[in-house]
């Protein structure tokens, strides 16, 4: 089985009608609970139960109890330095398939399952009660104690409020749900929306890649932040940098070239190769899909050169 999957949204609806959840940075499952046993699926309908012993381990307390038979659906996430839910925090566990390994990232790495959708109770298929009366049992469940460890996110009535609220907490975003929406396998519905904030904030260019087979066609900047240690390296931007702004960033990082790399830290060998480094005075503005500025840009774009800031400004 695979989980129902949210539609972009263009903008938020208001109304009774739509509910509205945080939209969690993280790994979407599916856990299927039984008796004394607990399977985990991915989105793919891969099971991936062994990875997340502090999710769905024989020590976890709650979920799968004896007479207990349910299936919801979730979003295992992680915390990053910041407090907040960050998809490449999990990186290292999503791909774990071995116990021992698991266990002990689980120490060093713990994640939490946020449940927001209840599809079988005892036995009873619930995918075609509307969301508002499964969000009612998924909570009652909890009251229970019937959920153990994992959580169970609230829901809000004011999907513009959480939309404003989660941009400044920093969050991926949020999904906003028809309250009589039943649950499809496989789908992608226009009764779930989902609504991911990116963030823009400015970086020091470290230096720039050449496009492979297009001479020194400017195609990606490497870029960084200024800390008391030094320019840290932050990520690689590509997208935004079509052939005319290339030229033009090309032409204003030419004075500034070098033939070190200004990254007081290492830059990964991906990035690295063929990189043609450049003094770190140029700042410009990218938007990503990341929460913190002290973590690698996720999904950044190119917005533009700030020739009102100077490194030391940011």
């Amino acid at each position: 089985m695979r989980p129902m999957l949210a539609t972009k949204g263009t903008s938020v609806p208001i109304g009774a009608e739509w509910a509205h959840e945080v939209k969690w940075d993280g790994v979407r499952i599916l856990a299927d609970c039984g008796g004394d046993r607990i399977r985990l699926t991915s989105r793919n309908d891969n099971d991936v139960t062994i990875a997340w012993p502090d999710v769905a381990g024989p020590d976890v307390a709650g979920p799968g109890i004896p007479g207990r038979d349910l299936l919801v659906d979730g979003e295992i996430i992680a915390l990053n330095h910041d407090g907040l839910p960050d998809f490449r925090v999990l990186q290292d566990r999503m791909h774990v398939r071995k116990g021992p390994a698991a266990a002990r990232l689980a120490r060093t790495v713990p994640a939490t399952f946020m449940v927001f959708d209840l599809l079988r109770l005892d036995g009873r298929d619930l995918t075609d009660e509307p969301l508002e009366r499964r969000r009612e049992l998924l909570a009652g469940l909890a009251a229970d104690g019937a959920l153990g460890a994992w959580q169970v996110p609230a829901s809000y009535d004011d999907g513009p409020m959480l939309f404003d609220a989660t941009l400044q907490q920093g969050l991926e975003g949020i999904v906003s749900k028809r309250r009589t929406s039943r649950y499809a396998f496989d789908t992608r519905t226009p009764h779930w929306l989902k609504f991911a904030h990116r963030h823009r904030l400015s970086y020091v260019v470290g230096g720039w890649r050449p496009q492979e087979g297009a001479g020194d066609r400017l195609a990606a900047l490497l870029v960084g932040e200024p800390t008391a240690d030094g320019l840290l390296y932050r990520g690689r931007v590509g997208s935004g940098i079509g052939p005319k702004v290339g030229a033009q960033l090309a032409q204003l990082l030419a004075p500034h070239e070098r033939t070190d790399s200004p990254f007081a830290d290492e830059v990964p060998r991906v990035d690295a190769l063929g990189t043609r480094w450049v003094d770190p005075v140029v700042v410009v503005d990218v938007d990503t899909h990341h929460t913190s500025r002290a973590q690698r840009l996720r999904q950044p774009s190119y917005q533009g050169v700030r020739t009102d800031l100077a490194p030391e400004d940011l």
